[in-house]
């Protein structure tokens, strides 16, 4: 299985899964990792992994329309199976979620459909949730919608701040991201 990882910042998840496939716990190819703008940390460790990287700046594009275009175009050229959003930070358009026939996967740092949007861990310790976590779904067109792939809880402790919890999610996001490209891989889940 193919895939491309988008990334908008410093790659963690990006960083778990070079690692399982490094050490043949992941049997999965990384064509490539994109970004949306110069200078993450994500497309650093990639180029350092010797993995194909690209950057399609959101800033460079008069409009977003123009924007998911070249993005569409960029990870076309690599034909990936599946395209990961990891961390990436744009909401891409339909029209690019159905370039890749509804195979875009998206990570989330609450346990879905609670708290979507962006500020998920924050908006879970506001609400007072003693549970959270994180989910891994097909994309569609909404924000944080579509079908859920696999979840995993995470305890919120009395000692948490937003910075502590949401450091605990990554720990089991990137764990969750990689069992479920594995599974993906192996045919064992629906939706390639």
């Amino acid at each position: 299985m193919r895939i491309v990882v988008l990334v908008s910042g410093t790659g963690s998840n990006l960083q778990a899964v070079i690692d399982a496939v490094s050490s043949k716990e992941l049997t999965v190819e990384i064509a490539a990792v994109g970004a949306d703008r110069e200078g993450t940390y994500g497309v650093e460790r990639s180029a350092a992994a010797g993995i194909p990287t690209f950057v399609v700046d959101f800033k460079a594009y008069a409009d977003r329309a123009n924007w998911n275009a070249a993005l569409a175009e960029a990870v076309a050229a690599y034909a990936p199976d599946v395209v990961v959003s990891s961390g990436f930070m744009r909401i891409v358009s339909a029209d690019f979620i159905a370039a890749f026939n509804g195979r875009y996967l998206n990570t989330h740092p609450a346990l879905l459909p609670a708290f979507p949007g962006a500020h998920g861990v924050r908006d879970a310790m506001a609400y007072g949730v003693k549970v959270t976590g994180c989910t891994v779904h097909w994309a569609d067109a909404g924000v944080d919608t579509g079908p859920i792939i696999a979840q995993e809880a995470v305890a919120v402790l009395d000692s948490d701040t937003e910075e502590t919890l949401h450091e605990r999610i990554k720990v089991a996001e990137r764990g969750l991201l990689v069992r479920t490209l594995g599974e993906l891989a192996a045919g064992a889940l629906p939706g390639l």
